[in-house]
């Protein structure tokens, strides 16, 4: 795993993302928080879990291990002082215009960080520390590479709860990414 192979992997991240943002803006306020079956109890508690996870690598990414929580089973926001003391208002979360505007400050961050990696980076462990306090050391690359996995993981959640909601889906597939940005390749 290379630099050029993260850069795609976290831009595919940002395509999907957007992709589906662009699928929840058509929803109602009730669609979006509706109580429904899955690994988290709605599609806004799907999505903050996503950027929950993607704002708490991120920090470890750059050396801090935030002892962040996800939504609980009744859908009270506790996001924890965590996110608080990283600059997120906590409450505008529980919207979607406050969801949007965390994920783009997250890729924002993510994007500059990005930006200073070189190949060595990506294969030297990274010592962090999990919510629950226990240590951990692996190479950087395969936890890039693990939050993209997790992300295409609930971003098919998602799929799956807004056919629930009766909403229209967007494909989030790898390939429509690459084909995407072949054409615009194409074009340029």
């Amino acid at each position: 795993m290379n630099t050029a192979d993260i850069h795609t992997l976290c831009a595919y991240n940002r395509w999907a993302n957007r992709r589906m943002f662009s699928a929840l803006e058509k929803l109602s306020d009730e669609q979006f928080t509706a109580t429904m079956q899955s690994s988290f109890p709605s599609i806004r508690d799907s999505v903050l879990h996503i950027l929950a996870a993607e704002w708490l690598w991120l920090k470890r990414w750059k050396g801090s291990s935030p002892r962040a929580t996800v939504a609980d089973t009744s859908n009270a926001f506790a996001m924890g002082s965590a996110l608080s003391n990283g600059g997120v208002a906590v409450d505008k979360l529980a919207t979607l215009s406050g969801l949007r505007g965390f994920a783009d400050s997250i890729e924002q961050e993510r994007q500059e960080f990005l930006a200073a990696l070189d190949d060595n980076a990506l294969q030297a462990r990274l010592r962090y520390t999990d919510m629950g306090g226990k240590d951990f050391s692996m190479p950087l690359h395969y936890l890039l590479q693990h939050l993209v996995n997790h992300g295409t993981y609930h971003r098919g959640q998602v799929t799956t709860l807004l056919r629930q909601a009766g909403a229209e889906t967007v494909s989030f597939d790898l390939l429509f990414f690459i084909r995407e940005e072949e054409a615009k390749a194409a074009t340029a």
